[in-house]
């Protein structure tokens, strides 16, 4: 009797990749995927400055969810702070802008920076996930989030608000962090609330949403084998 393909499997000697050996034994080659993609480290700093704002942001891809924001809007610091806890992800964000003009500019540069940053960590692209969706409720609400690292940038905003201001931040300015974060980070980005009347859980869905998404496309996939995951073997432009 053969014995089962799993024990044949990990009593494979050797595997080959390109014509040069990788690894001796089945579990080596998960194993040893997992580690090559982790060698390098998943983090970035970027300093955006313009006329009208000056933002750096330091963030960890693998990091445990700690942050440290202060964008001069107490409303974007309360949904950034969503953003790395629930993403696992350390985010430093500290931010001068405009603000005596309207918040308009902090907001958007800060979704460009962080978006930067989050590209930045990712390199080529090798070994994640790729893809990750979440479906989350907040009391009455419900909002669905869905994304793809693609290095494509695109943003499907299906989000309304019954108000113009949340504390003294325009509601219209959240697709415009959205579309920023997206444009910069290179993924396609969809954001659909199905349904809710609570403003603040209605946009603090969508960072949660994106959190939790954003967490399952970084990850490694240690199946990959630090491979781009992509049958053209690249991920970008018109690709």
């Amino acid at each position: 009797m053969r014995p089962p393909l799993s024990s044949r499997f990990f009593r494979v000697r050797r595997l080959y990749q390109n014509g040069r050996p990788i690894c001796r034994g089945g579990r080596d080659l998960v194993k040893g995927g997992v580690a090559k993609a982790k060698e390098k480290s998943r983090t970035a700093s970027v300093e955006r400055k313009t006329r009208e704002t000056s933002i750096r942001a330091d963030i960890d891809l693998d990091g445990t969810g700690s942050y440290s924001v202060a964008t001069g809007i107490g409303f974007l610091d309360h949904m950034l702070e969503q953003l790395s806890r629930h993403s696992l992800m350390d985010l430093a964000v500290k931010a001068d802008g405009d603000l005596h003009i309207d918040f308009h500019h902090t907001t958007e540069d800060t979704g460009y920076a962080i978006g930067e940053a989050v590209a930045k960590a990712l390199g080529d692209r090798r070994g994640i996930a790729r893809w990750g969706d979440a479906l989350i409720p907040m009391d009455e609400t419900l909002t669905r989030v869905a994304l793809d690292v693609s290095a494509r940038p695109y943003l499907v905003w299906k989000v309304n608000f019954s108000r113009p201001k949340l504390g003294e931040m325009d509601t219209e300015l959240f697709k415009e962090w959205f579309q920023a974060f997206a444009q910069s980070a290179g993924v396609t980005l969809h954001v659909e609330n199905l349904y809710g009347e609570n403003n603040h859980h209605i946009v603090e869905s969508c960072y949660k949403g994106l959190a939790r998404a954003l967490r399952q496309a970084v990850a490694i996939d240690p199946r990959r084998a630090g491979e781009v995951p992509s049958t053209k073997g690249v991920l970008g432009g018109s690709l």
